[in-house]
């Protein structure tokens, strides 16, 4: 409804009890007010200590849908009166416990109420709990002759409900008031926390690889999860990244420093627990080092660190940290992990609650799905190939009579003595494959994998050109294992 148009609404406004609001100027001031703190299209409006219903036609006018609440029936009486035929409701109850039972409004709004409460905070909470998604408080206050109710103390009792609240100054209006005034007069318009968009708490965890092992954490002491493996984690702190938190979680229960280059995102998992909150999780990767041990910084929280394969993981693990595991040894990316309540916390051998992997966007076709490698002796080829796929990332993937793999990604290294395979020993010159090869890091990671390889059934090729045997630009290097089979290490 256009300013003007108030002015044929005059005659139903009561010459009682409606602050100014006969004066078309001050009329059209607040019209102008409620516009603006009222949401853009039709909602439902509960107005509380309605008084003749004044704002609340104001707000019909605008096309929004009124329910009035106030303690007097007098001025219930006038209210509906007043209000006939815009559709409104107008009932008789306290301001503080409105009468409306389980009905739910996209706006609660107050003029004047506040201050008059025993129990603000309460009130407010109550109110709160009557909004709708995405629903807000209006409420418009002051202090007047030394009573009243300050604006700093209404935004303190409005913010553990709301992400802002929105002041606006009133006092400088003289066409709200029909007059110029100096008292402390204002509106706050707060939208309600937990009705406006959801929010979640955000994990970090650390994968810390020993080869084809993995860090996990008892949990003691912390009246979560007690007595169950974890891996090393924690919760983002205001003004953190994820990153971040994980190098200040890892440092706090491992004293491990880590560099934030060190750090591989393994997967992202959204999990919910059992009677909790639904949470994201983070899980990065980082590789051991023999010079920066890991060990338990806090025993009160922890009663043991130790090494578990991968491949074989302990069943007394906390669910969702199992779940995780189980997925970054499979090579996903992104996991789906949902409790019901009343489930356990545990890891349920068998159990219904697994995750859900959800598909990573991008074509797959063309690219390597796996490498299969037919070895004469399997005995003799897994200890040497597990070790080196291991320090290079890969997991231990699939396990039966005639093979093994470890994967990484959605790619996987097979390697199999086939009953098929034809006598004769691998050569690389002839036609076929020639060599596997795989990124390294970094030079340091890449002379600390041939320093320990002779350990593991692998020699060094072309030692004489190490590491530049495959030209001077280039830094690699070449492996043999004992039947024969060639890997390339190369350097980024």
């Amino acid at each position: 409804m256009k300013t003007n148009d108030w002015d044929s609404l005059a005659g139903t406004f009561d010459q009682e009890a409606d602050h100014g609001l006969l004066d078309p100027v001050v009329r059209a001031a607040w019209a102008r007010r409620l516009a603006s703190w009222l949401p853009a299209g039709p909602s439902d409006v509960l107005d509380l200590g309605c008084g003749t219903g004044s704002l609340s036609l104001l707000a019909a006018g605008l096309g929004h849908r009124l329910t009035g609440v106030d303690s007097s029936p007098r001025m219930v009486e006038r209210a509906r009166a007043k209000l006939a035929g815009t559709g409104a409701e107008v009932l008789v109850g306290d301001a503080a416990r409105p009468p409306v039972g389980d009905r739910k409004f996209d706006v609660v709004l107050a003029r004047h109420v506040v201050w008059l409460l025993p129990d603000p905070a309460a009130v407010l909470r109550h109110w709160a709990g009557l909004l709708r998604p995405g629903g807000r408080l209006v409420l418009v206050e002051g202090v007047w002759n030394g009573t009243g109710i300050p604006a700093d103390r209404l935004t303190a009792l409005l913010a553990p409900l709301t992400e802002r609240v929105h002041h606006e100054r009133l006092s400088g209006d003289r066409d709200l008031w029909g007059k110029d005034v100096d008292d402390e007069r204002y509106a706050l318009v707060a939208p309600v926390r937990g009705t406006r968009r959801h929010t979640e708490v955000v994990d970090v965890h650390l994968i810390l690889r020993r080869g084809s092992e993995v860090l996990l954490a008892r949990r003691a002491g912390t009246g979560y999860a007690d007595g169950l493996l974890h891996a090393p984690s924690g919760h983002v702190e205001d003004g953190e990244d994820v990153r971040a938190a994980v190098v200040r979680e890892a440092a706090e229960e491992t004293g491990l420093v880590l560099d934030p280059a060190e750090l591989r995102v393994a997967l992202v998992m959204q999990h919910r627990g059992p009677g909790g909150d639904p949470r994201t999780g983070w899980f990065f990767e980082a590789a051991y080092d023999p010079a920066r041990p890991p060990y338990n910084r806090e025993p009160d929280k922890c009663s043991e660190l130790a090494w578990h394969p991968l491949d074989a993981l302990p069943d007394d693990m906390v669910a969702y940290c199992r779940a995780a595991l189980d997925g970054y040894r499979a090579g996903e990316r992104f996991l789906v992990h949902w409790h019901e309540d009343g489930d356990p916390i545990a890891y349920e051998p068998g159990g219904e609650r697994r995750a859900v992997a959800l598909p990573v966007s991008g074509a797959r076709t063309g690219r390597v799905h796996h490498i299969e490698l037919w070895v004469p002796d399997l005995a003799a080829a897994t200890p040497g190939w597990g070790w080196l796929l291991g320090e290079l990332g890969h997991v231990p993937y699939q396990e039966w009579e005639h093979g093994r793999s470890w994967r990484r990604g959605d790619g996987y290294v097979v390697i199999e003595q086939s009953p098929d395979l034809a006598p004769g020993a691998h050569e690389r010159r002839r036609p076929g494959l020639n060599h596997l090869a795989f990124h390294v890091e970094d030079r340091a990671a890449l002379d600390a994998l041939v320093a320990r390889a002779p350990d593991h059934g692998w020699r060094l090729l072309f030692p004489d050109r190490h590491p530049h045997a495959g030209g001077e630009d280039r830094v690699a290097a070449y492996l043999e294992d004992a039947a024969g089979y060639e890997v390339e290490l190369v350097v980024r």
